[in-house]
């Protein structure tokens, strides 16, 4: 059973106990990431994600890693759009020892002058990994192209300029701004005892912070084009769609959309491109869902020569699920993989504590296991068909990371208009 509490101080911690496992998993989530940043300190949120770990003012960073490898315990965290979130994996016998710690790292955490200027560059040469990686580039490139100057087009890393400015005042100013109780939410999942909660309570429910929050408008869909000529064995191309924002009434129906186009091996864009015509390794879709926003995104990647062929296979797939639907077997198949992957993820109470901290900190609500299979029962025909109609009827927003010297004459944003 899932439990929610909200503190004094506006903190929430949310929990849900499995007697059945020995193991706890342990999440601080803080609603802060590139969505709050601007263009003069863009990628601080992903900074400060490395400096929590970097030491307190009792543990250094070894000590913080050390910790966890005496007890065969996992620590680590990320940093998204619209959250940063610290997590610790351990036997139940320990969950007292990761609070601890992760505690301290939150709390106190020093952002010393050496160790910062260190990890300037570790951060450095992480984003200069993901620029020499295109078909991780390419997914930034179509954030942008999406949204614009918008925040949601950031890239959550930030860029090296913005790094080498970035001083120790900065990262504390940012903390007083973002890391607030009621912007922070603990998350508990699996075989844990009633004295955690009591002890996550004792030391979260006391500390007072408050800022104001800045206020976001509601993006349009920017449907640019952006090109990066890079010399690169394939082409990496995304399309982008407007999509729908946390929260939607067809949520569902498009998540079922995105599994019968490019969610699994089976689905309509992998077997034409790559089973029957064997033009790409990699093809797949996605849809990405904001508090404001949302898009629907598709990825491949394919020789140079072969990229005008790809796009138009799919645009004709777009098209034609938009003009006639899905069939039967897709609608029956596709709530079976969903329900599926629902029923696996809940063995791991890792993605349990990611469950409960995203929906708390994005919904705000928490639905239990009957709910989500009815509501993934509740799709249909129609309203899949409705969502394609929505959807698939736009300017496209496009981006590709080529060795070409630019988008192939019939690559069109409005090839689906």
């Amino acid at each position: 059973m899932i439990q929610r509490h909200t503190c004094d101080n506006g903190l929430r911690i949310v929990t849900e106990r499995i007697p059945s496992v020995r193991s706890v998993a342990l999440g601080i989530w803080v609603g802060t990431g590139s969505k709050y940043e601007s263009d003069v300190n863009n990628g601080i949120s992903h900074f400060l994600e490395h400096m929590f770990f970097k030491g307190t003012a009792t543990r250094s960073a070894k000590e913080i890693a050390e910790t966890f490898d005496e007890i065969g315990g996992n620590v680590n965290a990320f940093t998204s759009k619209e959250y940063t979130c610290y997590y610790a994996r351990v036997l139940d016998q320990h969950a007292p020892i990761a609070l601890d710690v992760l505690s301290d790292m939150y709390f106190h955490s020093v952002f010393d002058a050496e160790e910062l200027e260190k990890e300037k560059n570790v951060v450095i040469e992480e984003i200069s990994m993901y620029e020499d990686t295109p078909d991780d580039l390419v997914h930034d490139l179509i954030a942008k192209a999406s949204y614009g100057n918008h925040p949601l087009g950031y890239t959550i890393l930030g860029t090296e300029d913005v790094l080498r400015s970035l001083k120790r005042d900065d990262l504390q100013r940012y903390v007083d701004q973002r890391y607030l109780p009621s912007n922070t939410v603990i998350t508990v999942a699996g075989n844990f005892e009633d004295s955690l909660i009591e002890d996550i309570q004792k030391r979260f429910s006391v500390f007072q912070r408050s800022s104001t929050f800045p206020t976001l408008t509601t993006p349009d869909f920017a449907a640019d084009v952006i090109f990066q000529q890079k010399k690169t064995e394939q082409a990496h191309l995304c399309i982008s769609l407007p999509g729908f924002k946390v929260g939607h009434k067809d949520t569902y129906s498009l998540i079922l959309l995105n599994n019968v186009l490019g969610g699994s091996m089976s689905s309509r864009l992998f077997q034409e491109i790559r089973e029957e015509r064997g033009l790409a390794y990699s093809v797949y879709s996605y849809h990405s869902s904001y508090k404001e926003a949302g898009t629907f995104t598709v990825y491949t990647g394919t020789a140079q020569e072969q990229v005008g062929q790809v796009f138009d296979i799919v645009s004709q797939v777009l098209r034609d699920v938009a003009d006639h639907g899905i069939t039967d077997k897709e609608l029956n198949k596709g709530k079976e993989q969903l329900k599926g992957s629902l029923m696996l993820s809940l063995e791991s109470t890792n993605s349990r504590m990611s469950r409960l901290g995203k929906n708390e900190l994005l919904l705000e609500r928490h639905l239990n296991l009957d709910e989500v299979l009815a509501k993934i029962d509740s799709v249909t025909h129609e309203t899949v068909l409705s969502v394609a109609q929505q959807l698939f009827r736009s300017k496209l927003a496009m981006a590709m990371v080529s060795p070409l010297e630019g988008f192939p004459s019939n690559i069109k944003n409005d090839i689906l208009l």
